[in-house]
């Protein structure tokens, strides 16, 4: 009798948040496809389960899927990443597709998201949310990326690894300004933090970055309805304010436009020269 192909979610911290389903299916399947069998191991060692594992990541992906449909035609098998819901930035998208042509069935086990929990830390507005997964490396393909993103209207969320949260930062107060982020770290675990501020506070406050971390970002003010006024002088005093308390003209630009509801570069144009 075919198998079936479990998509399991699993702890991206506390292992207290591992679902009763989940816990009973790593211990029923046969076998386990795993992005890192070490990570994994521990899992099953805390549930006190024996289940064979098998790796399953970007490296081997092409060589372990047939192996892994080959299971699946007397046998069920879960697929779990290291941490969250598998393929959100995670392996496993291939051996998905690979199974369901196959004609097994794949059966999504929900629970833990790093980007479900971040939004509901941050407080912002996540009726429409546009996942941005992890930024370029390179920094102009990551400022491109941004800036692409930055005004669609929506609440961003990404993630980030500690060696390259700064860079990651100096890019947001590059493109976004002062934009309010929530930057949540080692979300569920020992040390977890959500932090709220502006990117270029962030840069500030995280000097040694430490642990994984989640972005949300607030979504871009939504357009000047057509036929709208919109008030000029009154953005052009608070132009002026926020010169006098010290803010550069690209980041005070960026925050009246925000506010006004009005291109950046039109606030640009109304710092004051005196």
């Amino acid at each position: 009798m075919p198998g079936t192909l479990y998509v399991v979610a699993t702890p991206i911290g506390n292992l207290e948040d591992l679902s009763p389903r989940a816990a009973r299916l790593l211990g029923e399947v046969s076998l386990i496809a795993a992005e890192d069998t070490r990570t994994t191991r521990k899992l099953l060692s805390h549930l006190g389960l024996h289940t064979p594992l098998i790796s399953y990541n970007e490296h081997n992906a092409r060589v372990r899927t047939p192996r892994i449909l080959e299971a699946l035609a007397g046998v069920d098998v879960a697929l779990v990443s290291d941490a969250g819901s598998p393929l959100v930035s995670d392996p496993g998208a291939g051996l998905v597709r690979a199974a369901a042509d196959a004609g097994y069935r794949v059966s999504p086990v929900p629970g833990p998201s790093a980007v479900i929990t971040a939004l509901a830390a941050a407080g912002m507005d996540a009726s429409r949310f546009r996942f941005l997964g992890f930024l370029p490396r390179a920094k102009k393909a990551r400022l491109a990326a941004l800036e692409a993103a930055a005004v669609d209207g929506d609440t961003l969320v990404l993630f980030e690894a500690p060696h390259r949260a700064l860079a990651t930062l100096a890019s947001m107060r590059d493109v976004l300004g002062p934009r309010r982020i929530v930057v949540c770290r080692e979300l569920t675990k020992l040390h977890e933090e959500v932090w709220r501020g502006t990117p270029s506070e962030a840069i500030t406050h995280f000097v040694v970055p430490r642990g994984e971390f989640t972005i949300v970002v607030e979504a871009a003010p939504r357009p000047a309805p057509a036929g709208a006024v919109v008030d000029v002088a009154a953005a052009r005093v608070r132009m002026a304010e926020l010169k006098a308390m010290g803010m550069g003209r690209r980041d005070a630009s960026a925050e009246v436009a925000q506010a006004y509801r009005f291109p950046r570069r039109e606030a640009y144009r109304l710092w004051p020269d005196a």
